[in-house]
């Protein structure tokens, strides 16, 4: 049986800019372009980061600069896009532009959300893409799983490991999870820069062990990953979002080619 291509949903954390959006798209699609049908590309960002540590945080552009940046970038590059939805009320009018819809991984238990998201799905032809709270084990994930499948099915589904809470400040990724979460009947994609996130590891800020995000995403895809979500800026230090753990654009293009050859082998 054909292997299926490695899913990638790369993107800055935030839509900070149309011209931030247009060039780390741009890049992408020049640099990962040669790989060809090994993998399925997907431009990923956020309209609204809802749980920023500190009250004065940069959110992002909002609902309705959100879509239409996220539309600009389909028209003008072919891209698939996917961005988080925070409310039940959201899932229907964001699933008319984009073809992935996340469920951020606090709000992953809340019914709601996955029956909402599930639905808009279903009437869009769309996929639900699920980030496993920090909370839930593994096995719990079935549920979320059940529930969507009210309305879609299971190739419509994908869950996402982004790491346990380990003690305070802390994140590790159980290896494990993703044959656990493939049992299910879904594809598993490991959140490569969520994971070494230290949430308030900066007091008003989360901090994070980017030195750790290419070893533990080889060993996820080793792990039996379908898929790698990862963040990406030109300037990590002048990210308005998480950044202590995106990577730097120019980098990005080396890393998914040395992840897509160990994908291939494994």
């Amino acid at each position: 049986m054909k292997k299926q291509p490695l899913e990638l949903f790369i993107g800055p954390c935030v839509l900070e800019s149309e011209e931030l959006v247009m060039k780390v798209a741009s890049t992408l699609v020049k640099e990962l372009s040669p790989l060809g049908k090994q993998v399925q590309l997907h431009f990923k960002g956020s309209f609204d980061k809802a749980n920023r540590t500190a009250i004065d945080s940069y959110r992002g552009p909002g609902l309705e600069e959100g879509l239409r940046l996220l539309e600009k970038v389909k028209k003008e590059f072919g891209l698939p896009v996917i961005t988080d939805f925070h409310t039940p009320e959201q899932a229907m009018s964001i699933a008319e532009v984009v073809d992935v819809l996340q469920v951020p991984a606090f709000l992953c238990r809340q019914t709601d959300m996955i029956l909402e998201g599930a639905k808009a799905c279903h009437k869009y032809n769309r996929r639900l893409k699920v980030k496993k709270g920090q909370f839930l084990a593994p096995e719990d994930t079935k549920n979320i799983v059940d529930k969507a499948l009210n309305f879609i099915s299971l190739d419509q589904i994908l869950l996402t490991e982004r790491g346990s809470s380990f003690g305070y400040n802390n994140l590790i990724v159980d290896m494990a999870s993703f044959q656990i979460m493939k049992g299910f009947g879904v594809k598993a994609i490991h959140d490569a820069t969520h994971c070494v996130q230290r949430p308030g590891g900066l007091g008003k800020a989360t901090g994070g062990k980017r030195e750790q995000i290419i070893v533990l995403a080889k060993a996820a895809i080793a792990a039996g990953a379908d898929g790698i979500f990862m963040e990406t800026h030109p300037d990590p230090s002048k990210a308005l979002s998480d950044a202590a753990t995106a990577l730097p654009l120019a980098d990005i293009s080396q890393i998914v080619h040395s992840l897509v050859r160990l994908y291939e082998v494994v």
